[in-house]
């Protein structure tokens, strides 16, 4: 016990060396924290469409199908991350992230022209700007954080998803009720400008992780796989129904923009639950059974919402179930992937990211387009598919040192 003990405060001081330049150290929690903010910027630009979809609609004279094929399709633009990696393992971490935030910035310049063609411009130039300076994030915190402990870190960054929801969006609402639909775009600009400009202030640049002479150095491992895939079929469950939900909740339950409002800032507190939930018991389960865990929770709100019928509080239920589920599941998924490739961390890292984007772009597509053919039993078949795919490939694999 004494030895592990010794062993363990030596990797610690071995981590807070490295994990800082030469130039005075500051706090690794502080600067997570200003990451973790600067992404609540840029999760509320990506979220705040799926939800007040019939909103665009109306302002860009178009459907459900015809946007959310525009999303998926833009959301291949994530594949931009299997060339990050490396620049991720080579310290650029920082820098990765503030240019990812500028994107931001300009795809809701972008989306302010007002036509089709520009929101689907805009959705690409964001998603390519979220999706990077996500697994910026993710390889910031896989470089700086035992994997003892990584759960609880990766679980604080993306309570910035539940934020987004539970703070962004009903900012949001209240901005297109007094200002129309440009108003959400217009705040989203000036707040991802502020925040890029925050992150390369406040946040120390990166380090080198390795010199890529080691043995398997730069290499992915067949094992890296399984855990991979298992984090990109997550993210297909959940964002394959969230893409719907504004829609759903609109036809069969005659939401005002208001309402919808009012349940993104529910949903927003259960995903905040769920995420800090890893954050606290995550480590101590185990990320893959926190990741099977979370994807039995997502299964029990598909049974609600196919159940709802009418009825719009067991759907919101089950939304909620819904979604705690998959925050808890894709949350632990991150933690999982930070070490399926302990040598090429970043390039796992973005490589994962990228082929979630195709996992995701695929079930954005489809599920609006079975939305419109079988209603949200189509998306719900799609997405409970996806989620019982990860749950193989989970028990499949194995991660951790």
């Amino acid at each position: 016990m004494l030895v592990l003990r010794a062993r363990h405060q030596h990797l610690h001081e071995s981590f807070l060396v490295t994990s800082r330049p030469a130039g005075g150290p500051r706090s690794d929690s502080a600067e997570l924290a200003v990451l973790a903010t600067a992404k609540v910027v840029s999760n509320t630009a990506l979220r705040w469409v799926g939800l007040f979809l019939p909103t665009l609609e109306r302002a860009f004279s178009s459907t459900t199908g015809t946007l959310t094929g525009i999303m998926g399709v833009a959301e291949l633009g994530g594949l931009s991350t299997v060339a990050t990696g490396r620049a991720l393992d080579r310290g650029h971490e920082r820098r990765t992230f503030a240019l990812g935030l500028a994107a931001v910035s300009v795809s809701s310049l972008i989306a302010l022209y007002g036509t089709v063609t520009a929101f689907a411009i805009s959705f690409m130039v964001l998603v390519i700007g979220v999706t990077n300076l996500t697994v910026a994030g993710h390889a910031w915190i896989g470089h700086r954080v035992p994997f003892a402990a990584r759960g609880r870190a990766i679980g604080l960054f993306e309570t910035s998803w539940a934020i987004a929801l539970l703070v962004g969006a009903p900012l949001l609402a209240l901005l297109i009720r007094w200002f129309g639909w440009r108003g959400p775009y217009t705040a989203l600009a000036i707040g991802a400008a502020v925040a890029s400009v925050a992150v390369a202030t406040l946040v120390s640049p990166g380090v080198s992780r390795h010199d890529g002479k080691a043995d398997g150095a730069g290499r992915l491992p067949r094992s890296a796989w399984p855990p991979m895939l298992a984090a990109a079929f997550t993210g297909a469950a959940g964002l394959g129904m969230f893409v719907v939900s504004g829609a759903w909740l609109g036809e069969a339950h005659q939401m005002s923009t208001g309402g919808l409002g009012m349940i993104a800032a529910g949903l927003g507190m259960v995903e905040l639950v769920s995420s800090s939930s890893v954050a606290s018991f995550g480590d101590r389960v185990g990320s893959r059974r926190s990741v099977l865990f979370g994807l039995a929770v997502l299964g029990v709100g598909i049974a609600l919402i196919l159940f709802s019928e009418e009825s719009l509080a067991l759907a919101i239920a089950g939304l909620l179930v819904y979604l705690a589920g998959f925050e808890f599941a894709f949350v632990s998924a991150l933690a999982m992937v930070t070490e399926a490739a302990p040598l090429a961390r970043g390039r796992a890292i973005g490589i994962s990211s990228a082929v979630g984007t195709v996992a995701r772009s695929g079930a954005m597509v489809a599920s609006g387009q079975l939305f419109e053919a079988f209603g949200m039993n189509g998306s719900l078949a799609l997405t409970g598919s996806a989620a019982l795919l990860a749950a193989v490939l989970v028990m499949l694999g194995t991660t951790g040192p």
